[in-house]
């Protein structure tokens, strides 16, 4: 076998792999003496067809049985022989295959890049430093307290912040359109949940009003057909009512799940929950800027085959939600995001090899009893993933990605920043996904 590889690219690589004519015959001998001893033709005894009678009937089809096969075996050895490890599939294209002839192929695949940079010493990362307050407590309990609202019918005219239940009906030209007729829908003024022309024309209105609102859709409504249109709203009240906010007593802290009602037992509570999702939101806003950094200081071509893969898994992910829809459904809308998921695996699998990290035991426990304490039972949690091998792996990965940061950290040079509570939830909401 003779094999030769020429770089077309600084990852892709066009090999061309020639087998002997003598191996392919041997091979193509040997399927037809193995299918004559099984056939059954008229005018034969069983297992006695003569080969040329084989060959004429049958000599196609094992003619491209054979080469198929030959052309998978030789091109793992091929690969071997060049010590290439190719990213994904090859694209095959025999240049020769006939009878009596060597058996020529071209494979053309991309090989696994090389990452310039392994680390991010010298470079400048800043992390959040985020310390739990009163006023931060005083108000996570304050919008506890608004989800479970109670609403009292009121004679007056509807405000902000009150909860109007009207019967409404939506035409266009005079016409009724789908999806604009509703009976018993409440909103509450203020929240945005329909269309600022449709809320504001219901400032002031009473129990029992009639009114004919006049609401434009902008141009770029997700419902194409009434995108930039005007419409008008038949609106009929049924009710006005007034929000009423539960009293902070030992009922309402109970409620909240603090056994004896006590407010000072609750706040505590609350301050907990505060610091393990501000530890979480932290570790996942230095996750997010390691990682950019990582791609900001490393450009490398990335294995097309490996960005098509991936765009069929966000593709099938956003099918299983329901998420997919027109044109989002096609694969350019994904690529931004496959391609970025890609370099960042490849970034992290060859920090991982350089360094020799593995997931630490203690870590990936850590985080299992950490996950475990929103459970009703976190001991059932906690054995459930040691119970059986293979119901760490997706913690595992988490911890090795963590342990990955850690080592990209004590290289760089980290600053701290104090930021509340509440910047550090903006910084993260805001963060993009890498």
């Amino acid at each position: 076998m003779q094999v030769s590889v020429e770089s077309t690219s600084p990852i892709a690589r066009r090999m061309t792999v020639t087998v002997p004519a003598d191996e392919l015959e041997h091979a193509i001998a040997k399927r037809l003496q193995q299918l004559s001893g099984q056939l059954k033709m008229p005018g034969f005894r069983p297992g006695k067809v003569p080969m040329k009678v084989v060959e004429a009937q049958y000599g196609g089809r094992v003619m491209q049985e054979v080469s198929g096969e030959l052309i998978q075996s030789s091109y793992r050895q091929a690969l071997g022989k060049e010590s290439l490890h190719p990213a994904s599939g090859p694209k095959i294209e025999p240049k020769s295959l006939e009878r009596g002839k060597a058996l020529e192929y071209i494979a053309e695949f991309d090989v696994y890049p090389d990452i310039p940079h392994l680390d991010l010493a010298g470079k400048g990362i800043e992390r959040p430093v985020c310390t739990v307050s009163d006023e931060d407590i005083d108000s996570t309990i304050e919008t506890m307290r608004k989800q479970r609202v109670s609403w009292s019918a009121v004679e007056r005219e509807a405000r902000a912040d009150d909860r109007v239940t009207l019967d409404f009906t939506g035409t266009i030209d005079g016409e009724e359109f789908e999806g604009g007729k509703a009976e018993g829908f409440q909103v509450v003024l203020g929240a945005s949940t329909l269309l600022k022309d449709f809320e504001q024309g219901l400032l002031g209105v009473k129990p029992g009003e009639e009114r004919t609102l006049d609401v434009s859709f902008p141009k770029e409504y997700q419902a194409s057909e009434l995108a930039g249109k005007n419409a008008k709203f038949a609106v009929k009240v049924r009710e006005v009512a007034e929000s009423q906010l539960p009293e902070l007593n030992e009922d309402f802290i109970r409620q909240m799940g603090t056994a004896n009602g006590s407010l000072e037992a609750f706040r505590e509570e609350v301050k907990s929950s505060l610091e393990r999702e501000a530890k979480l939101r932290q570790r996942g806003l230095l996750r997010h800027r390691v990682l950019e950094k990582l791609l900001e200081i490393n450009d490398f071509e990335i294995p097309t085959g490996l960005v098509e893969e991936e765009i069929s898994r966000l593709r099938q992910r956003d099918r299983n939600t329901g998420q997919v829809q027109g044109a989002a459904a096609e694969p350019q809308a994904y690529e931004q995001a496959a391609r970025q998921r890609v370099a960042i695996g490849l970034i992290l699998a060859e920090i991982i090899k350089s360094k020799g990290i593995d997931a630490d035991p203690e870590q990936v426990r850590a985080r299992v009893q950490e996950l475990a304490v929103s459970y009703e039972d976190p001991a059932a949690f906690v054995r459930w993933h040691y119970e059986k091998p293979g119901r760490l792996g997706e913690i595992e990965a988490v911890v090795l990605e963590e342990q990955v940061v850690d080592a990209m950290l004590e290289e760089a040079d980290v600053q701290d920043k104090a930021v509340s509570f509440q910047e550090l939830i903006q910084l993260a909401n805001s963060s993009r996904e890498v």
